[in-house]
């Protein structure tokens, strides 16, 4: 299977992120409400078996490459590995400080993936994409309306998470031309697949043989629980949406500049408010809607003064 081709498609790339979006955080209502009853290192299983399973059948039905040319393996297994430990440190922290505050330190992702796509992959940043990240965080601050009374690891937990996401989110965005999406996505949910076994073969009472503190995060890694029906229908929405929203935001990055693209992830939180109001019942806030306001206004920004696809395609 050859890599997609060279031509940048703006729209699609934040088609996709949006989709990506939502899928994510489609799939993060479902991992809260089996936090209680399955292990994290359970949910992070869940969440990619069926991700492995569909990039399996796409390789398989097109030839392609399972784990890549020899000369990229380390870079995507460092894709692999920041991506694995950014699913562990947001569980951490959501574990162990104030949602509001884990929710605004992790949108400092989009500002990191923009510094690192311009260091490392020579990204060019337009003009209008400082003003817009700063825009679309102050719309997801407002919205989560931080205290940071939090205790401070969880919140360098959180810091770290956005940090891993952001190293990965980049090597997606450079594997485009190089690596198949489906190759990329296969090679991360392998690792995260492989990962996660030790940890559901061994019960917390071996590791803790006098106990754990009750909520303790490290005894939530350990062991396997068989789920109820409820659990397992969860468990099973896991790993749909997140397969669905793991291949969207993939070829997101392929579509467009990685620092351009990831404002469009700040979505996630007008998604989060939509479905926290149709599924949870949670009231939506005057500081909800305007913070939602300025997220999309935010996008707005950048879809519409960003170079367009035509321009680019035609310098490139």
């Amino acid at each position: 299977m050859k890599p997609e081709g060279t031509n940048i498609n703006r729209k699609k790339g934040a088609a996709l992120m949006i989709a990506s979006a939502f899928f994510f955080t489609a799939m993060q209502i479902s991992v809260n409400l089996t936090a209680d009853n399955i292990p994290l290192m359970e949910q992070i299983f869940a969440r990619n078996i069926t991700t492995m399973a569909v990039s399996i059948f796409f390789i398989r039905k097109n030839k392609g490459s399972y784990f890549g040319e020899k000369k990229y393996r380390s870079l995507l297994a460092a894709r692999s590995i920041f991506g694995f430990l950014g699913l562990v440190t947001m569980f951490y922290s959501v574990a162990h400080a104030v949602q509001a505050d884990v929710a605004t330190i992790t949108k400092l992702s989009p500002f990191l993936i923009t510094i690192f796509a311009a260091i490392f992959l020579k990204e060019k940043i337009p003009k209008v994409q400082i003003p817009a990240l700063i825009l679309a965080f102050s719309g997801a601050a407002f919205i989560a309306n931080p205290a940071f009374n939090s205790n401070l690891k969880p919140l360098f937990a959180a810091f770290l998470c956005a940090i891993f996401s952001s190293g990965a989110y980049t090597l997606l965005a450079y594997f485009k031309n190089k690596v198949d999406g489906m190759t990329v996505i296969m090679h991360f949910s392998t690792f995260c697949i492989a990962a996660t076994i030790p940890f559901m073969a061994i019960q917390p009472e071996l590791i803790f043989p006098f106990g754990a503190s009750e909520g303790s995060f490290a005894a939530s890694l350990f062991g396997f629980v068989i789920p109820g029906l409820f659990d397992f229908s969860m468990l099973l929405l896991i790993g749909i949406t997140g397969a669905a929203g793991q291949i969207a935001l993939t070829y997101s990055y392929r579509m467009a500049p990685a620092g351009e693209i990831s404002v469009y992830n700040y979505t996630s939180i007008i998604f989060a408010i939509i479905l926290g109001s149709v599924l949870l019942g949670d009231v939506i806030t005057w500081n909800s809607a305007v913070g939602a306001g300025l997220v999309m206004l935010a996008a707005i920004l950048v879809y519409r003064f960003s170079p367009s696809t035509d321009e680019t395609s035609q310098k490139s």
